[in-house]
């Protein structure tokens, strides 16, 4: 069919996970505005940063669009006379570092394409709506018994990730989701091997598993076509969100913040474990498991998103879990996921920081054990538990799941080894990741110790003793030389003493500090 082009050669595959931090290097005042220049770094490399000009009403436009997370963000207020001062431009520059930092360290916020236009306009400046219109266009070119109802604007996190509201010709008041992914950084698999992975997914049926009515695919991206749901999905439930709305709206500020009731997070956690150890046992690397990518069907959870491990798309937890390097399988990223989903099922809201020190109050002590087992330091410092492992805990060993759907997702045995070969690469770049955030934080770790008043001090008296020990030596080898001087005047002797073991008289000259 004719569906997509093939990407540029060389096109680079960026991890849109990837932290972006910002630091205003300097202000600059012009004739009736204050430039702010500002240096953005992606990751931990120093050498992949670079700068970036915006003055107040650029971030005012941005904050102004941000507004649809319902988050009282602190950015500055406007201020129309003194506003040139240089105190004040100072005071600025102060409350707009602040602002960058609240949005750069905002899991959701930092992820949306919004910050990332602003942070990094060369790598973010495509409209992705438009280009997933015009390959869903020529797609229909072949497919003619699909039409686009809307586009669902946002409702994923992803940037490169786009979905439309889909109807049949001939059964129009069904609707379904159309949902267009570019290639990420993690795809290892060959366009053949890659194509008929894609292409394999309709055939996957479990009682756990949403089900893919339509998929292709060729070398540059992938669609997919599924059953639009009308409750939405897991993520929808614990906040209460409606799933048209966009994604910033539905789950950064919810208006209301509580759990599920204990009997929801035994069953559907139990129900969630069982198809990721489907998955597992069939060697079909998974890694995307959150809230928004379980669908709800009744009183049934259903797993999303098969093809992004295919795609080579990162994780929605990439950048907590890419700081544990014993988390470094995608069954123990699969566990580690989990632990976040827990956690939101029983709060109603993410954990503020991992690892968790401590957890609320529980509907039960047996979520908590989980919990410490999956998002605890201990867990995160010395490795995750199995998916096996957890479905024998007290929590989920006594649910009794009713089913009568048979699995089935039969992966021809060539196929199986080039998802083996892809996952050990998906795993290598984190272990690589995971190594090159450890070394930078212990380097950190030292400069700061290095830097400290205390370190300072010790420094200091180190560095005076040391001159002080250096003063006496010097001194005691002028007076050796002062008092060998006048013994050789008074023999009449010209050459110097040559016998290392020859007595030193007494010392009669003053000792002199060197300076």
């Amino acid at each position: 069919m004719a569906f997509m082009e093939k990407p540029p050669a060389g096109k680079v595959l960026l991890d849109d996970t990837v932290p972006l931090t910002a630091a205003i290097e300097a202000s600059q005042s012009l004739q009736s505005h204050t430039e702010y220049i500002i240096r953005v770094q992606r990751g931990i490399s120093v050498e992949n940063s670079w700068q970036i000009v915006r003055r107040y009403s650029d971030f005012d436009l941005l904050n102004n669009s941000l507004q649809i997370a319902g988050l009282s963000l602190p950015l500055p207020p406007k201020k129309l006379i003194g506003n040139m001062d240089r105190e004040f431009i100072a005071e600025r520059q102060k409350g707009l570092q602040n602002y960058l930092n609240v949005i750069t360290t905002n899991h959701v916020l930092s992820n949306c394409e919004l910050v990332k236009k602003f942070l990094d306009p060369n790598n973010y400046s495509a409209n992705y709506t438009e280009i997933a219109l015009q390959q869903v266009s020529m797609f229909f070119r072949s497919e003619p018994k699909w039409e686009v109802v809307e586009p669902l604007k946002d409702i994923g996190w992803r940037i490169r990730k786009k979905y439309f509201l889909m109807k049949i010709k001939n059964q129009p008041k069904e609707r379904l989701v159309l949902s267009w992914a570019d290639l990420g950084p993690d795809k290892y698999l060959s366009d053949k091997d890659f194509q008929c992975l894609i292409k394999l997914l309709p055939s996957c049926l479990h009682p756990y598993i949403y089900r893919v009515t339509f998929a292709t695919a060729n070398e540059s991206s992938a669609l997919l076509i599924r059953m639009f749901n009308e409750k939405g999905t897991l993520k929808d439930l614990i906040y209460k969100a409606k799933p048209k709305d966009p994604f910033l709206k539905k789950y950064c500020n919810p208006k209301k913040i509580q759990g599920l009731e204990l009997q929801q997070i035994k069953t559907y956690g139990r129900q969630i474990l069982e198809v990721l150890k489907f998955l597992h046992d069939k060697g079909f690397p998974y890694g995307h498991l959150h809230a928004s990518n379980v669908m709800l069907d009744g009183d049934t959870c259903r797993l999303l998103d098969l093809e992004n491990s295919l795609l080579g798309l990162p994780s929605f937890y990439r950048s907590y879990f890419s700081q544990f390097r014993k988390i470094n399988t995608l069954e123990s990223v699969d566990v580690h996921c989990f632990g976040h989903l827990l956690y939101e099922m029983t709060y109603g809201r993410p954990p503020d920081s991992v690892p968790v020190d401590s957890f609320p109050p529980a509907p039960s002590m047996a979520v908590v054990a989980v919990l410490e087992s999956t998002l605890s330091c201990e867990a995160c410092k010395n490795g995750m538990p199995t998916v096996s492992r957890l479905l024998q805990m007290p929590l989920f060993s006594d649910v009794l799941l009713t089913t009568s759907e048979k699995p089935q997702f039969k992966i021809p045995t060539k196929l199986k080894e080039a998802l083996r070969i892809a996952k050990e690469c998906i795993e290598k770049r984190l272990i690589e990741e995971q190594k090159q955030i450890h070394q930078h934080r212990r380097l950190t770790r030292a400069q700061s110790h290095h830097g400290s008043e205390e370190e300072r001090k010790k420094r200091k008296i180190l560095a005076r003793k040391k001159s002080k020990r250096s003063a006496v030596e010097n001194s005691e080898e002028y007076s050796a030389k002062y008092s060998n001087s006048n013994n050789s005047a008074g023999s009449g002797a010209s050459s110097p003493l040559t016998s290392p073991s020859s007595p030193t008289p007494p010392s009669t000259a003053v000792e002199h500090a060197p300076f």
